[in-house]
C-alpha cells in the first residue's frame, strides 16, 4: 500500500460490527454520556451505523489518520466526523468527486436522524 511506502502503519481497530454488538456500545455510550443525545455524537444506532452496514472502518494511529486524511479519497475511504478522527467510511463517489464536506458529528449527518 501506498501508505507503507510513506512509513505509515494504517491498523483497523474496528470494523464489521453485528447489530447486538452496536448495541451493546450505545448503552455502553448512554450510560457514560448520562443521555442517549449525547451518546449518539459518538455510537451509531444499529439502525444507522455504517460499522453495522460494513461500510466504516476505525483507524489508528494518528500518524495514519492523517495520512488517510489527505490519501483516503482515491481509496474511497473519507472521514465523516471533525470529532472522531479515527471514523472512515467507504464512499465510492471520492475517487472521482473528493470526499464531502465533514459534519461536526453524528448529530449533524441527515442519516442518523432515521
Amino acid at each position: 500500500m501506498d501508505a507503507a511506502k510513506d512509513g505509515i502503519e494504517i491498523l483497523v481497530n474496528s470494523g464489521w460490527r453485528s447489530r447486538e454488538y452496536q448495541k451493546q456500545l450505545l448503552r455502553g455510550a448512554v450510560a457514560k454520556y448520562h443521555s442517549e443525545k449525547e451518546a449518539v455524537r459518538w455510537v451509531a444506532t444499529p439502525d444507522t451505523s455504517s460499522h453495522v452496514s460494513g461500510d466504516a472502518v476505525d483507524i489508528g494511529p494518528s500518524r495514519a489518520t492523517a495520512w488517510l486524511s489527505k490519501h483516503g479519497a482515491q481509496y474511497r475511504l473519507c472521514r465523516i466526523y471533525r470529532n472522531e478522527p479515527w471514523h472512515y467510511e467507504l464512499r465510492p463517489e471520492a475517487i472521482d468527486d473528493g470526499c464531502p464536506p465533514m459534519y461536526a458529528d453524528a448529530r449533524h449527518n441527515p442519516r442518523m436522524q432515521q
